[in-house]
């Protein structure tokens, strides 16, 4: 999942994107019943588990913590997550991000995580974003410690059903907490 844009690709702030010659527009949109099934078949392609139907439904109430990544108005990846509380300590956790291979390195894996990460700013009560990585997945974990995540815990047999089973929990302090 890196973003690097090549060296033939230019990035502006109103998120088009220019490569040799060509212009391609990129932006997020919201997940609303209409469209919840493209990011069921994105979840399905991009990703080796699969999500039951009330991770479906309850991504209807996420707001902006779940959206779809369009480039030219085609969905090509999608970001979910939630946030959690323990023990008064509250957390976003990142369920899924993900972008179809062929549109890897257009920077739309970073475009979906630096909105996950405004929110967090805006929320302002987070102290940390982590998720779940597949030990095996360099390239995301690159590409999550691009954007300061470290690796903090290796959780074994994580996975059901998938090799390697063990996962990678990587994260993010948004803020110290308060002793």
């Amino acid at each position: 999942m890196s973003t690097d844009v090549s060296s033939t690709t230019e990035t502006n702030s109103n998120h088009s994107l220019k490569q040799k010659g060509k212009r391609y527009t990129m932006e997020l949109g919201d997940v609303t019943p209409h469209n919840i099934q493209q990011l069921k078949k994105l979840n399905q392609v991009v990703f080796p588990v699969s999500y039951n139907s009330k991770f479906y439904k309850d991504v209807l109430e996420l707001g902006e913590l779940a959206k779809l990544a369009y480039f030219q108005d085609i969905v090509v990846g999608g970001v979910c997550c939630r946030v959690d509380t323990t023990e008064g300590v509250r957390s976003l956790y990142i369920m899924t991000l993900g972008v179809l291979a062929p549109y890897r390195r257009y920077g739309l894996g970073s475009m979906m995580l630096r909105h996950i990460l405004d929110r967090c700013e805006k929320d302002g009560n987070l102290e940390s974003v982590y998720l779940h990585v597949q030990i095996s997945n360099e390239d995301a974990i690159k590409f999550y410690e691009k954007f300061g995540f470290s690796v903090v815990e290796k959780k074994e047999n994580y996975y059901k059903r998938i090799e390697p089973a063990d996962a990678f929990v990587l994260k993010k302090i948004l803020k110290k907490s308060e002793e």
